[in-house]
């Protein structure tokens, strides 16, 4: 069973992302927290497998809870889920440890599939915001190929410009006519090569420096 935690300053957004999510029989809301400080007690408290995050809330915001519930409880997982309005937000998530971004409005089907592939180690980042946060990062970027591309295959390129893109391991497989397994060894040497730790933080490097077309 899922263990989830809920963080949304709106009663209805809680309330609503609580049937979805208890509509899944791998799944189960452990608590509901209305801003971040809520948020970070209930994970001391429930030890969830995953928060699901709002960002822009009162009192501590979901980039702040984020940060200290990555850095304390670095077994609990975060997955934002933002709105348009949030966008110049998402990179300050990044660096504070979210491994995923959905767009509020996200059907409930891909909610669920989000939830689920964050917990088992992938990444989800809405299309929406990695394009957004691509723009962002490049009024501060060069823009420019860097070291970092030499240092990968041709194909392990491809593949971080997937992972990038919010590909998982099985969008990354059919795309490049590869075995899951190939793709999960090339996922890891990927990760190797760049010294970090996960999907999200290779995605940022990839955009920061402009190795994504």
């Amino acid at each position: 069973m899922i263990r989830i935690v809920i963080c949304d300053d709106q009663a209805v957004v809680r309330e609503g992302l609580e049937m979805i999510l208890n509509a899944d029989h791998e799944i189960e809301v452990v608590g509901l927290a209305e801003d971040g400080l809520r948020a970070i007690e209930l994970a001391k408290e429930k030890s969830p497998d995953l928060v699901l995050m709002d960002l822009n809330m009162p009192g501590m915001n979901g980039i702040q809870a984020t940060r200290e519930i990555t850095k304390h409880l670095p077994e609990v997982k975060v997955l934002v889920l933002t709105t348009f309005g949030e966008d110049d937000w998402v990179f300050d998530a990044v660096r504070s440890g979210a491994l995923g971004y959905l767009l509020k409005g996200t059907p409930g089907q891909e909610l669920v599939a989000a939830v689920k592939g964050t917990v088992a180690g992938e990444s989800h980042i809405d299309p929406s915001i990695g394009g957004k946060l691509l723009a962002q990062v490049a009024k501060n970027s060069e823009g420019k190929h860097t070291t970092l591309a030499l240092d990968l295959s041709e194909r392990e390129l491809q593949v971080l410009k997937l992972i990038a893109q919010g590909f998982t391991n099985s969008d990354i497989s059919e795309r490049l006519h590869l075995t899951k397994g190939t793709v999960r060894n090339y996922v890891s040497a990927v990760l190797s090569k760049l010294e970090v730790s996960d999907r999200t933080q290779a995605a940022v490097l990839a955009i920061k420096y402009g190795l994504v077309d």
